[in-house]
This record gives C-alpha cells, structure tokens and sequence, in this order.
C-alpha cells in the first residue's frame, strides 16, 4: 500500500494538508501585514508626538531586528520541544504585544513593542514551515510550501485597506488602531490551529514512536502507523553541531544569502512604499494598494512553476530580472517617473514569483531534528540584513530613487551569483532524500527535473 519513501511523501493531497496549509499561513500574512502597516503609521502618530526621520528608520528595523532574535532563538526551541506548542504559543504573544501598542505613549515604547513581535512573528517561521514541511507529499510541497508565503503579500496588500479605514474613522489616533489590528490576525489564526497533531517525522527523531504512530493514525487513519513513513531519520542520528559541518555548513551559507537578497529590496520598498511613491509622484494609498497586489500576482505562476522547473531557476530567473530592470532604471539619466514606478512594480512581480522559496528550500535541505533551527537561523540572517537596509532607506531616498533601485540591482547580482554557484535542486524528491546531505541521484525528466513517482497511496 505505500512505497518505499512512506505514506507522507507519496499521499495524494488531502484537506487535512490544505487546512493545514491556510493556518501556517497566517503567520506569514501576520509579517506581511505588520511591516507593510508601518509605513502609513507616520502621519497621524506624529500628531501625538514627534517622529524624526531617524525614529522612522527605528521603528521599521525594530521588527526586522526581532524576527532576527525570535528566528535564531526559537527555531533551536522548536526542535527541542516540538512544533505544536510552540505553533500556539507565539501566537499568544504576537496578540498581546499587538494590543499594547494602541496605549504606546513615545517612540521608544513603539520600537520595544515592534521588537517583540518580530520576535513572535520570526518564532513562527521555523515553527509553523517545518510542521507543513513534514507533513505535505513531495508532489505537493514545492506549491503548499510556497502558497504560506505568498501570503505574505496578501497580509501587506490588506495594510493599506485597514490603514485607510483607520484614518477615516479615527483621525490622528488612527495609529494606535493600525497597530493593534495585527492581533485580530493572531487570535483568528490561533483559534484555527487548535487541536493541529505534533509532527510525525519530529516525533520519532526524538524516539516517541507511540506518539508518532497516534499522529500518524489521526491524519491518515487506524490502518496506518509510524512504520509506513519509510526512511526517516533515528533518533540522536542529527545534532545542532551538524548545522555548522559540511555539506550542512554550506547549504546553510547559501539559505542565509540567497534569503538576504530578496528580502533587502522587498522589504525595504514595503517598509516605506508610501515614501518610494511620492518620490515618482503617486500619493495616496490607492499605489500602494496596486503595488502591494502585485506581489500576490507574481506568486501565481510562481507557484505553478516551482515543480516545473524546480527552485534554483525560479531563482536565478527572478534574481537576474531584477537586477537588469533596476540596475538600467538606476543608470539611466533624466529617466520619467513613470518609467521608475513601472521598473517598481516589475520588481514586484518578479519578487512575488520567488520570495516564497525562502520557506520551501532550506525545509527541503535540513534534517527533522535540525530543520526548524536552520530555518530560524536562515529567517534571522535575512533580517538582520534587512534592518540594516531599511534604518539606510531615508538616507537613501533622500538621495534620489535612482540610488535605492542600484542598490537593489546590486543586491540582487550577489544573489544570483549565490544561486549559480551554490544553489541545489530539491524538486521532486522525498524529504529525507533532500535532506541526507547529498545531490540529487534521482532521475530526470527531459525537463531536468526528479522523475516524480507514478504511483499514490489510497489512503
């Protein structure tokens, strides 16, 4: 009834993978709408207190600096003491921290609570990514994996819908109100991911068979047990020392950078889109709305594409349109406004059509007993990376856009070259088969591509 790589990776797609797919996603969309909502705060927050420039730049990196943190620190956590107590556990804090925010009195109480939801939000990447991870068939999880993400943007496209309903019914308080909408999203996201079963695959990494063949039983049914997983990684086999030793040590390099690269421009634009527009003549949030939703349209045929041609082109592909559009938008001398918004909103599409690689490779490099902390550890280096570039953006915009769209090409060529050179196809194969720390030795189609199995279990 089962092949040899087990129930898991050759199941044919199940509700039970698709609800589980939507309340992953939440956190995701969580992120997307938190950084995006920053940005239209400014106005009426500086009716209740000065905002200079700089605290600007603080309040936008606050978050990214705790994703940073909550990515490092609990993805470890996660792989210590299982993926569902922490999958509810971070969204308990994410609501309250939100809901503190609508009583901040200074900029100071802002950044410390911007802080710690990104630490909340940056939890729940290893958290939430490796459970679907270890649930979904390898069929399927380049595209389940991928949708979580895509989410992100729509979280930022709703942002500016909740901002501009906030400022026409509260005025200059309208800040408080953005804030701490974020932990309607929680609660509502927590509420749906009660009563989700530990992961299977984690659970025999830690020896616990019985529980893992309860885990196995509920998904799938009474016929099934742990023993129907095929390969899985034992016990003890993987420790954190594995991370930083190769080939593990260079997959984690490559994660770390490739992450870095797409979300320095991405976040960047997001975190101040109402100022990148003004500087091309678009005032009003309608643009943002506009560019935000492109975002969610790239990911459309990225995500029919991602099993196709696998996850390294859709890389190179992306990384490389990028840095052309924006490096000749940069170059070009006198160029017209709305020439630069188009290069703008290319780089939206084409960002959303692979941004949401950041949560499928590294869950397909790493083994169970260490994929949510390499995860974390990939989700803190991308972020540090992009505080550093959003607290620069204001001295960059005040510069001109010609040098924020250079910056992204070049960032974007690093990101290509990254890919090229050190970037693995995971496409297709079973997850501990991605895992092992070897190549592909499956064989391809004429496409390129692992042969995919002919076969599924009726389950």
């Amino acid at each position: 009834m089962t092949s040899s790589s087990g129930v898991i990776d050759d199941a044919p797609l199940t509700s039970f993978h698709k609800k589980l797919t939507a309340y992953s996603s939440g956190g995701p969309l969580i992120d997307g709408y938190a950084i995006a909502m920053i940005g239209f705060t400014y106005a009426s927050m500086g009716t209740a207190f000065e905002v200079s420039a700089a605290d600007k730049g603080l309040i936008a990196a606050a978050a990214l600096v705790g994703i940073f943190v909550g990515g490092a620190l609990f993805g470890w956590v996660t792989d210590k003491v299982g993926r569902h107590a922490m999958y509810i556990i971070d969204l308990l804090a994410l609501a309250l921290f939100s809901v503190l925010t609508f009583w901040a009195g200074d900029v100071w109480q802002i950044v410390l609570l911007r802080f710690a939801i990104g630490v909340a939000i940056g939890a729940d990447y290893p958290i939430a990514t490796s459970l679907l991870a270890e649930y979904l068939p390898r069929r399927h999880r380049g595209k389940m994996l991928g949708a979580t993400f895509v989410v992100w943007a729509v979280g930022a496209t709703l942002a500016p819908i909740v901002a501009i309903a906030c400022t026409a019914a509260f005025g200059d308080e309208a800040w408080r109100w953005m804030l701490a909408s974020t932990a309607v999203f929680a609660i509502v996201t927590l509420l749906f991911r009660l009563g989700t079963p530990e992961s299977p695959r984690w659970l025999l990494s830690k020896g616990r068979v019985q529980e893992a063949d309860a885990a196995i039983r509920k998904v799938y049914g009474s016929g099934y047990s742990s023993a129907d997983l095929g390969h899985e990684e034992s016990a003890g086999r993987v420790s954190l020392g594995t991370l930083f030793r190769a080939p593990y040590r260079g997959r984690l390099i490559f994660v770390c950078l490739f992450w870095m690269c797409q979300v320095i421009p991405m976040l960047s634009i997001y975190s101040f889109s109402f100022d990148v527009l003004a500087t091309v003549g678009l005032e009003g949030n309608g643009a943002e709305v506009f560019l935000a939703a492109l975002f969610v349209l790239g990911g459309i045929p990225g995500l029919l594409l991602v099993d196709r041609i696998g996850r390294k082109a859709l890389l190179i592909y992306s990384f490389a349109g990028i840095a052309v559009i924006w490096g000749m938008a940069g170059l070009v001398p006198g160029l017209p406004m709305m020439a630069i918004f188009v290069a703008i909103c290319l780089f939206a599409f084409l960002s959303g059509s692979s941004n949401f690689l950041e949560v499928v490779v590294p869950n397909e490099l790493f083994p169970t007993q260490v994929r949510a902390t390499a995860v974390g550890i990939g989700t803190a280096a991308s972020r540090i990376g992009a505080a550093i570039a959003v607290y620069l953006m204001p001295l960059l915009l005040a510069h001109g856009i010609a040098y924020v769209l250079l910056a992204g090409a070049a960032v974007s060529v690093v990101g290509l070259v990254v890919t090229l050179v050190w970037g693995e196809e995971t496409a297709g194969r079973a997850l501990h088969e991605t895992s092992d720390g070897a190549e592909s030795s499956a064989p391809a189609t004429a496409s390129g591509r692992p042969r995919l199995a002919s076969t599924e279990p009726t389950l």
